[in-house]
């Protein structure tokens, strides 16, 4: 039987809010971190606001050449790291004579299983990955919700905090405004 259901139960209970509405929209995760600490700083309750990060990307950022050399050392290195702990938790239970020997052959063996392991990793890839790379996951944008109820207060300290953009926020939604009225007044005025 699966707790999955009643897991994700759970966890959407502490990821969703009942009512969420727009606050403002950034292009940075930064810019919505310093909103919502600001509402903070300003005893607004934080724990009816989220950070939505839309336009998932993912970016990929090639770092050098991958040679069979570089292979070999990067598993040479990890295989000396397994020999020294396994030495070592061999002399921890152990102890006694020899232990200088013990800890030696544990990380010459470490040493060449690592070698041989990332060897034979290596080349079955074909060559088709030649090359080294940190990727991460990011967002285009980043909007700021909070539950309906406290919307307006949410808006008036964010004015606050950035007077322009809210007076470019208050221009934005007063043209969309009067584009829905004018909508609504032409298809009154058109014959159907």
């Amino acid at each position: 039987m699966s707790t999955q259901p009643h897991m994700a139960a759970r966890m959407e209970d502490h990821l969703g809010l009942s009512f969420p509405m727009s606050l403002v929209t950034y292009d940075s995760y930064a810019e919505a971190q310093r909103a919502v600490d600001f509402l903070a700083d300003n005893e607004f309750p934080v724990q009816d606001v989220m950070i939505v990060g839309t336009d998932l990307k993912q970016i990929e950022r090639v770092r050098g050449r991958l040679t069979t050399g570089k292979v070999l050392l990067g598993g040479l290195l990890s295989g000396l790291w397994i020999g020294v702990f396994v030495g070592l938790i061999f002399a921890m239970f152990e102890g006694g004579e020899g232990i200088v020997q013990r800890m030696v052959s544990t990380v010459l063996i470490g040493a060449v299983f690592g070698l041989v392991w990332a060897w034979l990793g290596y080349r079955s890839t074909g060559g088709q990955r030649d090359f080294t790379s940190i990727s991460q996951v990011v967002a285009s944008r980043y909007e700021v919700l909070t539950e309906h109820k406290h919307v307006q207060a949410a808006r008036d300290l964010l004015a606050e905090l950035d007077p322009m953009r809210a007076a470019q926020e208050q221009v934005r939604q007063r043209q969309e405004q009067a584009r829905a009225e004018q909508e609504r007044m032409d298809r009154g005025q058109s014959p159907t």
